[in-house]
Formats: C-alpha cells, sequence, structure tokens
C-alpha cells in the first residue's frame, strides 16, 4: 500500500496534470483544428510544463536552491512557483492565445491565477497543497467542458473525482500535508477556474 500511494503522487504529479487537460480537451473538442496545429502546441506544451520544469529543478538543485523534488518547505517553493509563473505566462501569451483555442487559454489564466495563489501563501509561510491544486483544476476544467461542449463526460468526472481522493490520501500517509493544506490546495484549484468559466463558457 505504501508503494501504492507513493506511486500516485508520481503519476498524477502537479507538471502532467496540464498537458493531461489539453489532451482532453483536443480529444473531446467538436472544432476542426489541424493536426498538424494539434501537435504543434502539444509538443511546445509539453517542452515547457514538463520537460523546462525538470531541467529547471535540476539547476536549482545544483546551485543549492533546492533540496529534493518534494519541495518540502515553504523557502524551497519560492523559486520554482516564481518560475512556473513565468512559464505560464510565456505560454498564455505566445502558445495559447484566446483567439486561438479560448477554452486553453483561460484554462492557463487559471492555472496561473492558482500559481501566484500559492506563491503568495508559500511567501507568506503556508504550504498549500501544489497536488491538489493541479488535479482539483483540472476537475473543474472538464466539469465546464462538459457543459460547453454539451457532452458525456460522467465517467471521466468519477475518475476525478477518485483520483483527487486518492492524491489527498497519498499526500496524506507521506505526511506532505494536512487536512488544511490539503483543502486550501483543493480550493486554489477550483475557484480560479470557476470564476474564470464566465469568460467562455
Amino acid at each position: 500500500m505504501d508503494k501504492v500511494l507513493k506511486s500516485i503522487s508520481f503519476i498524477f504529479h502537479p507538471l502532467l496534470m496540464p498537458i493531461f487537460g489539453v489532451i482532453f480537451y483536443f480529444s473531446k473538442s467538436p472544432r476542426y483544428i489541424p493536426i498538424e496545429v494539434i501537435y504543434a502546441k502539444l509538443v511546445s506544451l509539453f517542452i515547457l510544463t514538463v520537460i523546462l520544469p525538470i531541467l529547471l529543478y535540476f539547476l536549482l538543485k545544483t546551485i543549492g536552491k533546492a533540496n529534493s523534488i518534494y519541495l518540502k518547505s515553504t523557502k524551497e517553493r519560492i523559486i520554482p512557483l516564481m518560475l512556473n509563473f513565468a512559464v505560464t505566462l510565456v505560454i498564455i501569451k505566445q502558445i495559447l492565445t484566446p483567439s486561438q483555442v479560448v477554452e486553453l487559454y483561460f484554462f492557463f489564466v487559471g492555472i496561473l491565477v492558482s500559481t501566484l495563489a500559492c506563491l503568495i501563501l508559500a511567501i507568506l509561510k503556508f504550504k498549500a497543497s501544489i497536488h491538489m491544486i493541479a488535479v482539483s483544476g483540472l476537475l473543474m476544467f472538464f466539469i465546464a467542458l462538459s457543459i460547453h461542449f454539451s457532452i458525456n463526460i460522467n465517467g471521466t468526472l468519477a475518475f476525478m473525482a477518485i483520483i483527487i481522493g486518492a492524491v489527498a490520501t497519498s499526500r496524506l500517509h507521506l505526511k506532505a500535508h494536512n487536512y488544511k493544506e490539503l483543502a486550501i490546495g483543493f480550493f486554489l484549484g477550483v475557484i480560479p477556474q470557476l470564476i474564470l468559466v464566465n469568460y467562455w463558457l
């Protein structure tokens, strides 16, 4: 059970949630989008949201600004969150403009707001769960898409609800967070996406 709970934290790592959301969007969107455009967006986003953060982490570890990939202290979180904020800003300015893919644009604006809120809390020495921010934000985006495109994805939504419970259990088991940090993380993920729905739904 210990290995299973640890694996859940890796499989549903916050770095992977944005690209999962983008893949899901392209698989469900009824709009015609050239396959070349889809591949270009996916490759660009994978590099910026997964590969680049990993490389930056190893850089921070090398210069002594990060002790482990878990970023256990609020102090360790500040620079990675600032870098993630900057990367997300580049994405919404250069890759996912509102004139191209408005739903994904606001999905990443929501991620930007959640990241900023998490950064402010880290500066104030509060460690909100980034795992919960990521999975709950993704769930809210899926709910909005199901309404926007009038599609039945109840199975996916049920699966996401189970995943949120599993992630919360995993983070508690690993003693990475307490209940308050998980709850704050959940709302930091949901609320920005919920508010921004008004601009595209």
